[in-house]
């Protein structure tokens, strides 16, 4: 994408009511679309969505189309995609603002910084769709499913909050495994290698993003983990 192109995504996102952005640790502020200024942490609810409902993050959500589509699949559900690259969020937002939808919103952060924009319990599931698997080991603390970033969702999830990791990189794959075998906080609730021959159907694990699309389409399979925050 030209420099012409970025910039002109990252100008309409500024005008998006459904996209908010904030870098700062020590400072869980947000502007809305007017610029004013809200204390997001807790009132996710209250100040954004206006309805109580169940709170679902896409985590590296990338175009964020994977977002939009869970959330008109799941209306009773109030979803937030997080990614640090505005011009790929640019898509989805745009698309849930088109199509109207109130229970959808996207967060640009970095994903690190999650324990200071939600608080303990706001948040009751987890998706995490092919994320970068940082493949070489002096970077495995960076993975979305190392100990570090497990740590960080436990101080956000509910209890028996479920998770969902789909990926198609067998070495993310099998590291996650590893991972959660040695916690006594997350417990595995299904786990597969072949996730189209293996896991039945249903509305919100057969959408495909963007990525999925290109991984099907070269002949690779994809593998899925399903886990929880033990209550």
């Amino acid at each position: 994408m030209s420099n012409k192109n970025k910039l002109q995504r990252f100008a309409e996102i500024a005008r998006l009511p459904n996209v908010f952005e904030n870098f700062d640790f020590h400072d869980p502020h947000i502007n809305d679309i007017q610029g004013n200024r809200m204390d997001i942490k807790g009132n996710w609810n209250k100040l954004v969505f206006q309805k109580e409902k169940p709170i679902v993050l896409e985590l590296a959500c990338g175009k964020g189309e994977y977002t939009t589509h869970l959330a008109q699949a799941n209306p009773e559900n109030n979803y937030i995609g997080i990614d640090i690259k505005g011009a790929r969020i640019w898509k989805g937002a745009t698309l849930a603002d088109q199509a109207g939808l109130t229970n959808v919103a996207f967060l640009r952060t970095r994903i690190e910084l999650i324990q200071s924009f939600f608080k303990k319990g706001e948040v009751s599931e987890i998706w995490i769709t092919f994320p970068d698997p940082f493949l070489r080991d002096s970077k495995s603390n960076r993975r979305l499913t190392s100990h570090p970033f497990l740590d960080r969702y436990t101080d956000v999830l509910k209890p028996g909050a479920i998770l969902h990791l789909k990926t198609d990189d067998p070495t993310l794959y099998a590291f996650t495994l590893k991972v959660l075998s040695e916690r006594k906080d997350y417990r595995i609730l299904e786990s597969t290698d072949d996730f189209y021959g293996a896991v039945v159907p249903t509305p919100e694990t057969h959408l495909l993003t963007f990525y999925e699309t290109q991984h099907l389409a070269a002949g690779k399979k994809i593998t899925y983990i399903r886990f929880t925050l033990n209550g």
